[in-house]
């Protein structure tokens, strides 16, 4: 059983890399450990798009942020970066 989010949860956004395909995957979320086991298989629920490069380790975190939409907007910011320049990222959101 999966719970929602409360006001007092903390948004963290995430940043996998995978060294079977030199590459990342962005994402925002309120309990990494469990997300990350479900971009592993480890647990249902992975993005699609991981599937090809397990295993994925966290390579870096940003946050906390308050609120989803605040996570949202530095997770568009750190998707417009590439590759390894994802794991460097200023943390501007402007």
């Amino acid at each position: 059983m999966t719970t929602a989010p409360t006001d007092e949860a903390r948004w963290v956004l995430y940043v996998l890399w995978s060294d079977r395909l030199g590459r990342t995957y962005a994402g925002i979320t309120i309990d990494l450990e469990r997300r990350l086991a479900q971009h592993n298989g480890t647990q249902p629920g992975g993005a699609r798009s991981t599937q090809a490069g397990r295993p994925w380790r966290v390579a870096a975190t940003y946050g906390p942020y308050p609120d989803r939409s605040v996570a949202s907007r530095a997770e568009r910011a750190v998707k417009k970066l590439r590759g390894r320049r994802r794991l460097s990222w200023s943390g501007d959101l402007g």
